[in-house]
């Protein structure tokens, strides 16, 4: 989920069909020769830059900064939060904020991401990757029905085990394979991402309610929000909304 700078351009694709049930879209960016802020999302994403190659870019747990060439292009392929681990056939909490070459996870097809690609040659090999890995893992069903549940704020995640009929065990050790960490941490990441898509929508409001919006997203008041924007984005909330503004 990158915050962009004004100046980089950057577009989704959606997919259709069952993938959609394990990918969220296919992406590219042309960069600005600046920085972007890139921020948790829950998901993984195979990614690919000129000169590069391909890496799986792993579930991350607080912002970093991606520096972009002017005009370089970067494609990607985005899995829905519980869809990777299954994929990659591997536990994601071994790539957990971390950048790993294809090539050191040594999957067949890693190196036809190599080399002089054009943009439209690079999208479509990072797609048909990630459809291959769709096709070759299915997503933990019990872990893609625990996001679903702590999509809503309301949602108290010390009783998420005993709603899906697991220990708290069990839901924890699938959680590290498919999501990259545990319940807790992925309701802190979704409940930002509501905070952003709740700015979002009051962008021609002059200024946001942070505490209407705070509120929105499932925390417990506005000083809350200001704790766990710091801890996953480096910002304050008023400067997050601001960036995104820009952007």
């Amino acid at each position: 989920m990158p915050v962009l700078n004004k100046t980089d351009v950057y577009r989704e694709f959606p997919v259709s069909g069952p993938l959609r049930r394990s990918i969220a879209c296919v992406w590219v960016r042309r960069g600005n020769g600046g920085a972007v802020r890139v921020l948790p999302d829950a998901c993984i994403d195979i990614v690919w830059r000129l000169g590069a190659g391909a890496v799986v870019a792993g579930p991350d747990t607080s912002a970093w900064l991606s520096r972009t060439r002017l005009g370089e292009i970067t494609v990607g392929a985005r899995f829905l939060p519980g869809a990777g681990g299954s994929a990659l056939g591997l536990p994601l909490s071994e790539l957990r904020d971390q950048r790993v070459a294809l090539s050191a996870l040594e999957l067949p097809w890693a190196e036809r991401l190599t080399g002089a690609l054009d943009q439209a040659r690079a999208l479509e090999l990072v797609a048909k990757a990630a459809f291959r890995l769709v096709g070759d893992g299915a997503p933990d069903r019990a872990v893609q029905a625990a996001v679903v549940r702590l999509n809503d704020p309301t949602q108290r995640v010390e009783y998420l085990a005993n709603d899906l009929g697991l220990s708290e065990r069990q839901l924890r050790r699938r959680f590290l394979a498919a999501v990259g960490y545990g319940p807790k941490t992925l309701q802190r990441v979704l409940r930002l991402r509501r905070f952003l898509s709740s700015s979002r929508a009051e962008v021609d409001a002059a200024p946001v309610s942070l505490a209407g919006v705070a509120f929105e997203a499932g925390y417990a008041d506005q000083a809350h929000l200001a704790r766990e924007c710091r801890v996953l984005t480096g910002l304050a909330p008023s400067e997050l909304i601001a960036t995104n503004r820009r952007g």
